[in-house]
């Protein structure tokens, strides 16, 4: 497929997403969330696409969500045809079935500061900022609401909910909003190391692994440990595993087969 507003890459098993209209600060037109998605549902099938890393272009903005003005004057019915995207884009990478990582410069802001955490890992350079300034416009940010308790707590969730406040990275790593913070010049040579590091590991039980793990995140206790004991017989019986351990025993590296 051929996108307009993005860059669609592989590389060592890599495939890698980057918004690129950086001279609109990387804004999430319908246009825009649609080519997201579409490149996330390519590198799910492609086989030979361990891990997805989306960043963007341009050092002032991550991305800085939708431009509120294309909203104005449309109906209820029209509304929610428009905002799927958003919700489309909210769901994709916990049904990615693959690691993700997202690279955050610069401002992440609305439905970019959604973008910057649903992916499973985020890496923030020293330069990046995160904000939910809907609410100063009176809009409520819906679809980040889904994950962000679940990320910083329910207290800092309503925080930047109801403030729109902008924190830096350094405050989004404390609270548990991205996983480490890096100088900016060092930012896509850390996320492109740890995504070829863990596009080492074996495939199936990566998938099977990430996958049981959303999945029993919203369940009790009793029934998420009954629900993760199938899922560890299944593991175990896979090739990949089995290989795994026989690897470990005659000291060599394990040979994936994706099985």
């Amino acid at each position: 497929m051929a996108y307009n507003n993005i860059l669609y890459e592989i590389e060592d098993g890599v495939a890698k997403l980057t918004l690129n209209i950086p001279e609109k600060m990387n804004r999430l037109s319908n246009e825009t969330m649609k080519e997201v998605v579409a490149a996330l549902d390519e590198a799910k099938a492609d086989d030979s696409v361990r891990v997805v890393v989306i960043g963007a272009a341009g050092d002032q903005a991550f991305c800085a969500g939708a431009n509120l003005a294309d909203f104005q004057g449309l109906s209820p019915v029209e509304s929610r045809k428009v905002f799927s995207a958003f919700a489309d884009l909210s769901r994709i990478f916990i049904n990615l079935g693959k690691p993700s990582i997202s690279a955050v410069n610069g401002l992440a802001l609305a439905g970019g500061f959604g973008l910057a955490l649903y992916p499973d890992i985020t890496i923030a350079s020293e330069n990046a900022k995160f904000g939910l300034p809907e609410i100063n416009v009176g809009v409520w940010s819906c679809m980040v609401s889904a994950s962000l308790p679940k990320l910083v707590g329910r207290k800092k969730a309503l925080e930047l909910l109801m403030t729109g406040d902008m924190i830096d990275a350094k405050e989004a790593e404390r609270i548990g909003l991205v996983n480490k913070v890096v100088p900016h010049d060092k930012l896509e040579e850390t996320v492109m190391a740890l995504a070829k590091k863990i596009s080492k590991k074996s495939p199936v039980v990566m998938s099977l692994g990430r996958d049981s793990y959303y999945t029993m995140l919203d369940m009790e206790y009793d029934k998420a440990v009954s629900y993760l004991l199938e899922i560890l017989a299944i593991i175990v019986s896979t090739e990949d595993c089995q290989e795994g351990v026989t690897a470990f025993t005659e000291k060599r590296k394990p040979v994936w087969k994706g099985k």
